[in-house]
């Protein structure tokens, strides 16, 4: 077993004066919205498993389908799972996850509380790997103490979404979770084919992980520009315009913005408070995505940057499929078309 270290969320501070959200309720989400899957990702592994119930569906799991989600993994194996390649599963055939938030060198778990039910960490005890496995098993202590069974120095998940043996529902949700490749890296799409320049980074990684996570530079700000058609529209500290998105909700919180999604519209980070520039600070506070992360809130809703916005102070995004809107200087969005 790898030597432990005790991965608090509290140790985990980073350097932007993270904004307490006053939104009804603050950043709790739908336990519904912790990550819907991208396309062509509920895929099954092959092998012929079968498709009954896992203890693992969307609607949460109760008695001994609670159990079996929070179970020892025994034995790992090696599956194919179509569209991603080859996979790591536990003794039952379920999908096992790690999180790009966390780190391997050292061993840390930065998935607790909601982030934890809808991703339930795997225990450390009664695992052991199967031939084809070419990471070692460890185990790291999360911040309630629990040992965490850990893979390559990843502590190791499940994902509650996966209904059956063979599902891979969690693969690339949020952008931040991949199922197991045998090495212990991503597998698929999301970083399992990496190539040596891959190989390159991941082997800096642990490197990078030792800095404290206040080292990573804080977002530039929130100001607001005059924009000849839509008015005063707030951008972020790089002169992107910031959207937010009707399906989105700010009460309840709910983030109808994931997987595919986000590969078009950014979540923007949140910003230190002494960064605002033009807008009331109290309508600028900080919320939790579903994957755990944070994003910059804006008279409590999440606001996102359009990729498609090519150079500062663009507005192509706004009333994209009559959804997406910019956000005026007191937080209320732009319904005017861009010109």
């Amino acid at each position: 077993m790898n030597k432990l270290r005790h991965a608090s969320l509290a140790g985990a501070a980073i350097t932007v004066m993270m904004l307490t959200a006053a939104c009804g309720g603050g950043e709790k989400s739908a336990e519904d919205d912790y990550g819907k899957a991208p396309a062509g990702s509920s895929s099954k592994i092959g092998d012929g498993y079968a498709s009954g119930s896992g203890g693992y569906g969307s609607g949460g799991a109760s008695g001994s389908a609670a159990a079996e989600k929070n179970a020892p993994a025994e034995q790992l194996a090696v599956r194919e799972a179509p569209g991603i390649g080859p996979v790591v599963a536990d003794g039952k055939g379920l999908t096992l996850y790690r999180f790009d938030k966390d780190t391997a060198k050292p061993p840390a778990s930065r998935c607790d509380g909601d982030c934890a039910k809808a991703w339930p960490p795997v225990p450390a005890d009664d695992a052991s790997a199967a031939a084809g496995l070419d990471a070692e098993l460890g185990e790291v202590k999360r911040a309630d103490g629990t040992m965490q069974l850990t893979l390559a120095g990843w502590p190791v998940y499940r994902y509650a979404k996966d209904a059956a043996p063979g599902d891979t529902k969690g693969q690339g949700v949020g952008g931040t979770w991949s199922a197991f490749a045998p090495d212990g890296k991503k597998a698929g799409a999301a970083g399992g084919d990496e190539g040596k320049e891959g190989q390159k980074e991941e082997e800096k990684e642990g490197e990078k992980e030792k800095q404290p996570e206040k080292e990573k530079p804080a977002a530039e700000g929130v100001s607001v520009k005059d924009n000849p058609a839509l008015g005063k529209i707030l951008v972020d500290g790089q002169g992107r315009t910031l959207y937010r998105f009707n399906k989105d909700s700010a009460w309840p919180m709910k983030f109808a913005c994931n997987d595919a999604c986000l590969d078009t519209w950014k979540p923007a980070e949140p910003v230190d408070k002494s960064a605002v520039r033009g807008v009331p600070e109290k309508l600028i506070t900080t919320v939790t995505r579903p994957d755990g992360t944070k994003q910059l809130a804006v008279d409590c809703w999440p606001v996102y940057w359009f990729t498609g916005d090519k150079k500062a102070g663009d507005t192509t995004g706004q009333g994209k499929q009559g959804l997406w809107f910019a956000v005026d200087d007191q937080g209320k969005k732009v319904t005017t078309p861009a010109s």
